[in-house]
């Protein structure tokens, strides 16, 4: 069986957190560093590498917060165990709130439309976003966003 991703079309890794459910909003609030984030064994961990870009976006309830990419950012290594879980380091610099790009956004470009976020959103972390996807999706980015956008 062919494995769903392959480095040849790496976009981004997409993290996701659950705005409703973590207290992910309040660490973006505090512009608080994220270096690791928990994802989940499998292949797709066994392809992540130091340098790759990395989205992390936030779902929840939209009345209590505008679900989306809220940052942006690289990761710093392979996933390690650490406390008993997978986890992948990375550097991320949060997206200022008007920066962000929305959920309505996202479902609104056509060239997103199969974003895997979208068509799968409880699937477990990490999340694939396609070379043509992150090309399309770095039109909605902010300039500066590191290595994202070049």
């Amino acid at each position: 069986m062919t494995p769903a991703v392959s480095l040849d079309d790496l976009g981004a890794w997409l993290l996701k957190a659950n705005g409703v459910t973590s207290d992910i909003t309040e660490v973006a609030a505090r512009g608080e560093a994220v270096r690791t984030w928990c994802v989940r064994p499998g292949y797709r961990t066994r392809l992540m590498a130091a340098g790759q870009p990395v989205l992390l976006w936030v779902s929840g309830d939209r009345r209590r917060l505008a679900p989306g990419v809220w940052g942006v950012g690289e990761l710093s290594g392979p996933p390690m165990v650490s406390d008993g879980k997978l986890r992948v380091p990375l550097e991320l610099r949060w997206l200022d709130e008007d920066q962000r790009v929305h959920r309505d956004i996202v479902r609104a470009d056509e060239g997103l439309a199969a974003l895997e976020v979208l068509r799968q959103p409880q699937g477990s972390n990490p999340s694939f976003v396609t070379a043509a996807q992150m090309a399309v999706l770095r039109r909605h980015l902010p300039l500066g966003c590191g290595h994202v956008d070049q």
